[in-house]
Formats: structure tokens, sequence, C-alpha cells
């Protein structure tokens, strides 16, 4: 057993995931491997994810099911693949080489240093396994594979995992990369001893070259390609299940349902099916508490880095999206290699990559509560962010306006914002004020769950707070243009919206503060916001 060469690693670390309490199985993706390679002839498979969303998990799946350094049948056979009549055939049959590309050598400081250690590496298994071949361990690999290939007929699965960490590694040059690339291309391209490549990464390898360095891999993203989409991400009923497990497991849970689709859910297949985030709803369960487990390793300014080479056209969408609306993109095969990020295509194409942004009908959104408190931090804390910045730090004085009644302060905020020049401040529909209002609440969100267009009473509220403590004021918000703050205080009245905070079925807490109702209105002729709360 060698370092890369019939590894045990992808055996032992898939043999820890799978005896988790909250394991999810997703072994059937075997099976379309098996499809990909021996019905449809695609030897070079590339599936590109965003960070966290158990690429490395799958990758150690397929490593040991073909490797034949442990026998994986006791974990498989129970399992969904296990079901596969011919499964056993393929089971631990094939020599693998498993590369993980973010891995480097000690105090690497040089790319030299960084792809000797895998050639010598690969080199030195080759040596041990096969010492009658006369292997250089100082040669090229694909020539040592290759000889092995010749007087063996042996061939090889390569699982390779962060084959874009090359591309963030800050000791490789421009030029280093491209060699990196050829590196592959003579590693795997039309080589007869690859049987299969299953490769992981976060990048698209689509545009990484003008040549043809990689193009025998067949690319399959979340973004455009629906094959293997469900095996990245949680659907809605692995989510089911998990939960279960865990009300059956935990002493005193402390989360819903609900929550999790609000805090985790929200990425999209092609198909249109929807994707949890899966690393922070096994966090989640794990640890019986909702928190930014995905993003907590990147700060607001990971998101500022692909926005801020075009501010000024992006940033009107960020206020429609942080208020829960869509932008139109046309999403493209994003390089990292284009360091330069300058249209509003490119950067949500990258925020997409990234899975910072999900993608879904031509239109890019925030995809859940965890993402949004970070769009959040940027909205409040980057002055570059101009009128946004300015007018998200005045939500923390309109909540405390509205709370205690004070409609001149909420008029004098909102006309504040309808003075910055900015084409969302025309208030063509209500949309657009829908998102002004948000925008001008957005400190709220850390007192408050905050849903639009929520069903209350007979009718839908523009906007509901629900506090996160039971005993603070709740706010239900009405929205009007060409109307009366009264006029929306009274729709609020009429149609029981406040039926929401009395004894719904299925709410978790039982609300005993205050409900306001808000009415919010502009007038196209005077061009002037009135406000009205009233306490029901």
């Amino acid at each position: 057993m060698g370092r890369y060469l019939n590894s045990m690693v992808p055996f032992e670390a898939w043999k820890q995931i799978a005896g988790t309490r909250f394991f999810v199985d997703k072994t059937s993706l075997l099976e379309d491997v098996f499809n990909a390679v021996e019905i449809d002839g695609q030897k070079s498979l590339c599936i590109t994810r965003p960070r966290r969303f158990g690429k490395s998990v799958m990758a150690n799946m397929v490593g040991a099911f073909f490797g034949k350094a442990s026998d994986s049948g006791s974990i498989f056979h129970n399992l969904a693949i296990g079901e596969n009549e011919n499964y056993r055939a393929r089971l631990n049959q094939h020599n693998v080489i498993f590369i993980d590309f973010s891995r480097a050598p000690r105090d690497c400081s040089s790319y030299g240093q960084y792809i000797s250690r895998i050639q010598d590496g690969i080199n030195q298994d080759l040596l041990d396994a096969y010492p009658e071949i006369g292997i250089h361990v100082s040669g090229a690999v694909w020539d040592n594979l290759l000889a092995v290939f010749e007087k063996t007929k042996e061939t090889f699965v390569f699982v390779i995992d962060e084959w874009d960490a090359v591309f963030h590694m800050p000791f490789v040059s421009r030029k280093e990369q491209q060699e990196y690339l050829v590196f592959l291309k003579n590693l795997l391209k039309d080589q007869v001893y690859a049987r299969l490549t299953y490769m992981t990464g976060v990048l698209p390898i689509a545009k990484y070259s003008s040549g043809s360095e990689l193009n025998m891999f067949v690319e399959y993203d979340m973004a455009v390609m629906e094959r293997f989409s469900n095996y990245f991400g949680f659907t809605e009923g692995e989510v089911d299940r998990l939960f279960d497990i865990y009300l059956g497991t935990t002493k005193n849970p402390k989360i819903t349902r609900e929550d999790l689709r609000i805090w985790y859910d929200g990425y999209h297949t092609v198909s249109g099916e929807r994707l949890y985030n899966p690393r922070s709803v096994v966090c989640a369960l794990t640890n019986n508490q909702l928190a930014n487990y995905w993003t907590s390793s990147g700060p607001y300014d990971e998101i500022f880095y692909y926005v801020k080479n075009n501010i000024e056209d992006i940033r009107d969408d960020l206020v429609l999206m942080a208020a829960g609306d869509g932008v139109e993109a046309e999403i493209q095969n994003y390089a990292a290699v284009s360091m330069e990020l300058n249209t509003k295509d490119e950067i949500y194409s990258a925020m997409v990559t990234y899975g910072l942004l999900t993608y879904a009908d031509g239109e890019v959104f925030i995809p859940n509560k965890e993402l949004m408190d970070k769009f959040q931090e940027l909205l409040m804390n980057k002055e570059s962010m101009g009128y946004v910045y300015r007018l998200a730090n005045e939500s923390k004085r309109m909540l405390a306006a509205t709370l205690c009644g004070d409609t001149d302060t909420m008029e004098e905020i909102l006309e504040f914002a309808h003075n910055t020049e900015s084409p969302i401040f025309s208030y063509n529909s209500e949309i657009e004020l829908s998102a002004v209002v948000n925008l001008v609440y957005l400190a709220a969100r850390d007192k408050y769950r905050v849903k639009r267009e929520d069903k209350a009473g007979r009718g839908y509220v523009d906007f509901i707070f629900y506090p996160l403590r039971k005993t603070a004021d709740a706010l239900m918000i009405e929205l009007k243009i060409d109307s009366t703050p009264d006029e929306a205080v009274r729709q609020i009245k009429n149609k029981d919206y406040a039926l929401r905070f009395k004894g719904k079925l299925g709410e978790k807490q039982t609300y005993t503060g205050r409900v306001l109702a808000v009415g919010i209105s502009y007038s196209k002729k005077t061009k002037k916001h009135s406000c009205k709360v009233e306490v029901l």
C-alpha cells in the first residue's frame, strides 16, 4: 500500500463518515459513474461544486469502492449501491491512484517542490508495487505508468480531489499554472492506462487555457448540468430523514425543520430541485444550534472581493437581493485565471461558482439566512458601497423609531433614501419600494426573522418581522404607492393579519409582546413618504 497508489486513506476516511449519526447515503453516484464510463464512454469526469458541498466525501467514497487497498464490501453491501446486481464485480477491483492536490509538502515555497512531491511519491509507489518493471523514480510518472501497462496490462483509476488548489497557492505563478495543466494533460489525456479519472474541485476547467490540455474531461457543474446534481448537497427528503434522526437522538431539540430551511436551503439543481448546504445542516444538528457554519471560515470581505471592481453597477442589485428578490444574470463558466472580474455577469458567475449566490430560472439570489448575514455585514461595513452603506447604517435608527411610533423620523429616513441618485428609488413598482424598506430595516435582522409576502389572516402581508425573543414587539408592514399609510394599516386590520401571532397552529413559540401595524406609503405626485404605526 502506497501514499498515492492503493492508499488506505480514502477507505478509512469514508468508513468514518459512513459510521456517523447524520450520514446520508449517496452511493448511487457510483452507478452513474459506471454508466458514464461503460455505456457512454466518458473516461474523464470533472465535478465542480462550492466548497463544503461534499466533494471530498464523495471522492473518498469513489476511492474506497474501486480501490484494492481494503475490502469495503461490509460497508457498501448495506447501502444503495448494494442493490446493483453487478456491483460486486466492480468492488475493490482496481488500482486507484488518489491525489489530493490541496496538500503541499512542509515549508513548500515553490511549484517545483509541490509537483515533485506528487510525481516522486507516485513513482516510489509504482517501484514498490512493481519492482520487476524497472521504474525510474526520477522519471516522468506517465512514462512509468505506461511501462507498467505494457508489461502487465493493468489499468488505473485516478481519483483527484481539489484539482484547482494550485490556483489558490501564492507561490505558484501564472506560468506555473499553465505548466500544471500540461502535467495533468500528460498524466491523463489519451493514456491507455487510465481506466477512469474522477476529478473534483470548485472551479470549472473549460476556460483555463486556449489550448486543449484538459478537453478530455466532461464537466458537471451545479448551475447548468443536471447529471450528478443530487449527489452534492442535501435534498428535501434527505434533510427530512436527518431531522427525524435528530429528534430521536437529541435530548432537548432546539431546532425546527423550518429553521433548517431558512438557514441552509436555497441552492438549486438545473432541474429545479432545492438543495441544502450539507456541512451546515450536519453541524447544526450535531451541535443542536443554528449558526453560520459554512460562512464562518470567511468574512464578508470574501464577498467584497468579487464586487469591488464594479460597485456602481452591483450595489443596486445587492439591495434587491438583500430584500429576497432575484436579479437577471447570464451565468458563464468562470475561470480563476481571470483575476479581473468587471462585468456583472462575470461577477455573478464567480459568486455562483463559489456558492455565494444561487442561480435559478435566469436569475441569481442570495440563497439563505446563512449567506444573507454575510451580505448584511458587507452592506453595513463597507463605506465604498456608498448610499447602500449609509442607509444600512440608518437602519438601527429606523427600527427604534418604528418601535416607539416616531413617524417623523421614519419619514425623514425614507426621504433621505429617496434623495439618493439610483434607479431603484424610482418606485416603478412595490418591488422597488420593498427593496428600499428592507434596506432601511436591515439592522432588524439581528433581532427579527424577516419574511416577505407572508401568509397571514385572509391575505399576504408585505413584511412580517418575527421577533427572536418572544417578549419583543412584532411588526407587520404593509406598503402602498399613491395611497395612504392609513389605508395600509386598515388593510392589516381588515384582513386579520395579526392572527399570525395569535396561536397559529404549528408556530414554535407564542409571542407576548405587542403587534405593531406599520403602514408606509409613497406618493409619486408629491414625492413624499408617509408612515403610520398602530398597536393591534
